[in-house]
Order: C-alpha cells, then structure tokens, then sequence
C-alpha cells in the first residue's frame, strides 16, 4: 500500500500528533508499505527530508497562517497536492487533527482524485461556544465522504459521532502507543536528600489547563522539599514565570522550555509525580510516557484519559485548582509512606541480624555480678524488661500506623520497573499499525466514488454553498489534467535503503 500522511503538525514541531504520525510511518515502513508525509514549511525547513528507514517528508512552501496552521483556501493548494499524491501514486490520504487545515484540504483532493481516505482525530470539542459551532460544521462537511475514521479513545469516537454526524461503523477506536524501550526507568536519577520532583511536560497554552497549574504552584512554597520541572514552551510561559516571581520559588521551579522529544525521557526521570491539568484531552500521550518512566501521575478527569491508565497507576482529579492539589498531596503521602516501609524494611533486617548480641541474656552476662549489688543487678534487670517492653510496644503502634495508613490510601506505589511493564503490556506500536492496516485493506475494498456520489454526500452537511466550492475544485482539476496529465507525469524515484544484517 501507498500511504500519504497528511497534518500541519509535524517535526520540527513538538506534540502527540508529530509522535503519533512518525511512529506509525516507521512501522509501516517496517512492514514494506511505502510511506510520505505531506506537511507546511517550518522556517528554513523547505522541500523533500528523508528521516528514519527512509521516511519522505515534503515541506510544501506554505507558511502557516495561525497557529501552526494554513490559511484555509480550499483552492489554492490543489495543484501541489495533486502533484504529490500523483508523482507517488498514492492509493490512501490519512489526515490527522481536526486542527489541521492540510489534512482536511488533502482528503477532499484526495477523494475527487479517486483515491481512499481515512482521518485521525486527535482531539475533543465542544458544542456551545461559537467557535464550537462553526468548528463541528466544518469538521461535518470535510468528513462527509471521508471513507473512514479513527479516534484515539471511547470517548473520542463518541464525541466525534456527535459534531461530525457519521455512521459509528465508520469510526473506530485505535489508541497511541509509546516505545517502552525508550521511555525506561532510572531511579538513580531522583535526588536522594529527601526532595520530591515534580514534573510537567506540555504546550504552554490554555487547553492544557495552565492556568490551574499557575494556581497550584504557590501552594507549595511552604514545603521546601518540594521542587517542579517544567517542559514545554507557548504563550502562557509567562504567566509561570509571574508565578515563580511572586512566590519567591526562583530556585524550585525550573522553566526548561521546549526540548527535543529524545530528551524528554532524561526529565522525566529526574521526577516522582507528573501533573497533567489538560481541560480537554482525547488521549494523552504525556501520561503515558511518564508511567513507562515509573513515575506517579496525576492528571484531571477529562475526555478520554480515564481510559488510558489503570487506576494503580494513575490519580484522577477534577479540572478545579483544590481537586488537583489534594491529588498532588495524595500521590507524595504514597511516596512517602512508600520511603519509610523501605526504611522500616531495611532497620528490620538490621535488627533481625544483632538480636542474639542484643537479647536481654546476653546483656546480664556482660555485668560482673561481683563488682555490683544485688539490690543494683535487680532495678538494672526490672529497668532493661522496660525498655525491651517499650521497644516492642512502639514497633507495634509503627506497625498500626503504617496499617492505618494503608487503609486511608490502599493503592501501593509501584516499582518503576513494574510500572514500564504494564505500560509495555497495554500499548505498542506494533499493535497499533497491525489495527491501522485492517482499516486500510477494509477501504482499499470499497468502491471508487464518482463525483455524484461526492457532492451527495456534502449536500446532506446541508451546507449548499459548499457545493459551489467542491464544483470549482472539480473544474480546476479537470483544467490541471488537461495542461498536465496523470499519465505525463514523471513518477517519484524510490529510496533504496541498504541494511545491514
């Protein structure tokens, strides 16, 4: 099969949706499909990259508009479109985000072209807001004849039947993965003098809740062993900035900034507890990650991340600044309890081992019972029965409160090697690109829809002027095959990647 990846999110730029399509083209590639991936220049970043294993990227000279995004014209980006998708021979179109103004302009390129499409929705929406409104219309009328979609969780799929009006035998649910084999614990890396890291990894902007994590910050300032990590880079960076300034936590809050995704593993590792505080979020890659490191994670109830991680390995919260400060206190009592049963364990052994030399016999054979009184030898002997007494009572109410402690919070903190297992065990790649690939072999199946078939399916979006549009595409393509056609064209050369066994 001949896949076109098609999203205005894309390296250099740092996200879920740039992992998600490059992991899954690496594997796909693995698996002898040949794989490009149609994107927007970054700055310098122009023309055709090759990547890993040979992955074929084209950085189309279109600068982004807002956001990371084109400027919507529908028109306008036909001709390079329609020159990639047919110098590769493309069989499938799959557009990712429904942020991505590219995806959706190339799916309906795509399917006048003749060829499948298949879109990726990465994110929730809502309906009340205008911008809601005017969002979910468009999202209703660009997947009107997309062949087939797929969402990242339960919950995405059911919001995606609702805005974009879809049979729900076309939308299936695919989640991400991470690669384990990267993300791996390394305890060494924690402080050992008793502070606790905690550590945030996501775009600086208002969806990603920061202005709850800037109303949980000060919170801490009268703990000082207490220090927080922040990853990632955007518009609200200032905002924490004013924060650290005004609680005087200079030297306790670490502003890294944006960093290569290779380097996130090394941050991740320096912490205890990751706080996620997204308002809206279909899956979050984030969370993942940081539970394949062994850390704790602590996120907000929303969109879909409920049914990411397991509950022993994840503390849910509502989206509210209170909600998320006591689950941020809930997962460091874990790991404090967690550090003092170590302890306890270690002073265990350490006692078990010196109980003969320490035994209350031993101790009467070492006083002369010449050189003392009898009177002496008696209140000596009543007084070490006390303090092994005492010892024993104490090491019980120890034992209690432990118990006690137990049964406020029974969930234990996991090993961190524990915890990549589990992540290992739920989400992989592999898995992941074997389910994409049953949905394109369905859509391969399908019959090629004609151009009545097409504006049918965008008059039931009840959008008439659309058909306007889609009639102008229509007569610029046929206008583009005349002055150019499809068999004229000089084919892409295939890379050739020598490997070496």
């Amino acid at each position: 099969m001949r896949i076109c990846m098609v999203t205005d999110f894309f390296y250099p730029s740092i996200g879920g949706v740039e992992e998600h399509v490059f992991n899954l083209s690496q594997i796909l590639l693995l698996h002898g499909h040949k794989v490009i991936i149609l994107t927007h220049s970054y700055g310098n970043c122009k023309g055709i990259r090759y990547l890993t294993n040979g992955l074929k990227v084209y950085y189309l000279p279109i600068k982004p508009f807002y956001n990371q995004c084109i400027l919507p014209t529908m028109l306008c980006q036909i001709p390079l479109v329609r020159c990639v998708l047919l110098r590769e021979c493309i069989d499938i179109v799959h557009g990712h985000s429904a942020f991505s103004t590219l995806a959706h302009e190339a799916m309906i390129i795509g399917s006048m072209l003749g060829l499948r499409t298949v879109f990726t929705d990465h994110s929730l929406f809502g309906f009340a807001d205008l911008s809601a409104v005017f969002t979910n219309k468009m999202l209703q009328i660009d997947l009107a004849n997309v062949n087939h979609c797929i969402c990242v969780s339960h919950i995405g799929k059911e919001n995606t039947v609702l805005r974009a009006h879809i049979p729900k035998e076309k939308v299936s649910v695919i989640p991400n993965a991470v690669d384990t084999a990267l993300f791996t614990p390394d305890p060494s890396k924690r402080p050992t003098n008793g502070t606790i890291n905690i550590v945030v990894a996501s775009r600086l902007v208002y969806r990603k809740g920061i202005d709850l994590l800037a109303g949980l910050i000060p919170r801490f300032r009268h703990i000082p062993n207490i220090n927080f990590i922040i990853v990632g880079d955007g518009p609200k960076r200032d905002l924490l900035e004013e924060v650290r300034e005004k609680a005087n936590m200079q030297n306790r809050v670490e502003l890294i900034g944006a960093v290569e995704h290779s380097q996130v593993r090394d941050i991740l590792v320096r912490g205890h507890i990751f706080v996620n505080t997204s308002l809206t979020e279909a899956y979050c890659m984030a969370i993942v990650e940081a539970a394949s490191c062994g850390l704790q994670v602590v996120s907000t109830r929303v969109g879909g991340i409920p049914e990411v991680l397991p509950k022993n390995l994840i503390i849910l919260t509502e989206p509210e600044i209170d909600s998320v400060h006591k689950g941020v206190l809930k997962a460091i009592k874990r790991y404090t309890n967690f550090s003092v049963k170590q302890r306890q364990d270690i002073s265990v052994e350490c006692y078990d081992e010196t109980k003969t030399d320490m035994s209350l016999p031993n101790y009467r054979h070492i006083v002369s019972t010449s050189t003392l009184s009898q009177n002496t030898q008696k209140r000596m002997l009543t007084s070490s029965k006390k303090c092994h007494k005492n010892a024993k009572a104490s090491e019980k109410e120890s034992k209690q409160l432990f118990c006690i402690q137990n049964l406020e919070d029974d969930i234990p903190v996991l090993c961190p090697y524990k915890c990549n297992e589990i992540v290992a065990s739920l989400y992989n790649w592999e898995n992941v690109t074997q389910r994409t690939e049953k949905v394109y072999t369905r859509i391969l199946a399908e019959p090629e829809k004609t151009l009545g078939d097409l504006l049918y399916g965008y008059l039931r979006s009840k959008v008439w002027p659309f058909l306007l549009v889609i009639s102008m595409a229509h007569i610029l393509l046929l206008f583009l095959e005349y002055i150019r056609p499809r068999r004229c064209m000089e084919k892409a050369k295939e890379l050739t990647l020598l490997r070496k066994n």
